[in-house]
């Protein structure tokens, strides 16, 4: 973390948000799978699911990521359901290479428009 208290790291879920180093605003949270509201979102409703045990993206993902991803997509299933019954619609997005900042798989469940 930076002085301002933002963070300057490459891999900003393992560093800070599963361990709780910062206050999130969980959706879900279990020993597999860590799902809160973006602190900074990009659309109205902006949701990250992530695995709590490091993998690098979903291109680099192994036969032996298979439990994690089973369990990380369960829980994109059920928050993106929970996001398209609550605001009529929701998009999945996760970012490969250079489009993506934090160097651990992330999976963004939003709706709504740009908030930034």
């Amino acid at each position: 973390m930076t002085t301002e208290g933002a963070y300057d790291g490459d891999d900003f879920y393992c560093d800070v948000a599963i361990p709780g180093r910062q206050p999130l605003d969980a959706v879900h949270d279990d020993e597999r799978v860590l799902a809160f509201h973006h602190t900074r979102p990009y659309w109205q409703t902006h949701i990250v699911v992530v695995p709590k045990r490091h993998i690098g993206s979903l291109t680099t993902a192994t036969a032996a990521d298979e439990g994690d991803l089973r369990a990380l997509f369960a829980v994109v299933q059920s928050v993106a359901r929970t996001v398209e019954a609550e605001c009529g619609a929701a998009a999945v997005l996760t970012n490969l290479g250079a489009y993506q900042d934090s160097k651990h798989l992330h999976v963004h469940v939003h709706s709504g428009s740009r908030s930034r």
